[in-house]
């Protein structure tokens, strides 16, 4: 089956297809989780947000304009989902969780989850060994696996932007792995 893309997606939906709009759905739920979880840093907040994002993507997909990229227009509700979320969000005070016998129910439940300092220092030095290795990396190389892991591109929207084939792409891809993890190794 030929891979169709958002936008025809949209117009079998906008005739009626729902089974359109959940393969929108599938394919955009995980990266907007990931987008919303960057903002707001908790799991359950994250996934509030992720479903009222896909709530506000249904309700306003008519008025959607098809001469623009969908996910463009997707990551904004999301990232102004986030935002409203943030604005919204209220702090409690501390003391409103102590009881009349002056207990404190969140204090004698929480429990510090954060790493420990050898673990911050080890996943540092992870994050300075593969900052290391990826300067070491052609331009080229560096482009592509940046628009893939940081901007979410896929090789296609990858292609596209630079204007360069799809297996060229793909093979930037592949060498530059391969050889991220030469540098890697070597700098063991």
């Amino acid at each position: 089956m030929p891979e169709i893309n958002d936008e025809q997606l949209i117009k079998k939906y906008l005739k009626g297809d729902e089974k359109s709009l959940e393969i929108l759905i599938q394919q955009y739920l995980k990266p907007v989780y990931h987008f919303v979880y960057h903002y707001v840093n908790s799991v359950s907040d994250a996934e509030d947000i992720t479903q009222e994002v896909f709530v506000r993507m249904w309700k306003n997909i008519r008025k959607f304009d098809r001469q623009k990229k969908f996910k463009t227009w997707l990551f904004s509700i999301a990232k102004n989902a986030s935002i409203d979320f943030l604005r919204k969000k209220k702090t409690l005070p501390f003391s409103v969780f102590t009881d009349e016998k002056g207990n404190n129910i969140l204090a004698d439940t929480l429990k510090d989850n954060s790493p420990l300092p050898d673990e911050i220092l080890e996943q540092k030095n992870a994050a300075q060994s593969l900052y290391s290795a990826i300067k070491k990396l052609s331009p080229k190389y560096r482009l592509v696996l940046g628009r893939h892991y940081n901007d979410d591109f896929t090789f296609r929207e990858i292609a596209q932007s630079l204007n360069e084939p799809l297996h060229t792409i793909k093979s930037r891809y592949r060498r530059a792995l391969i050889s991220l993890k030469k540098f890697l190794i070597e700098s063991i």
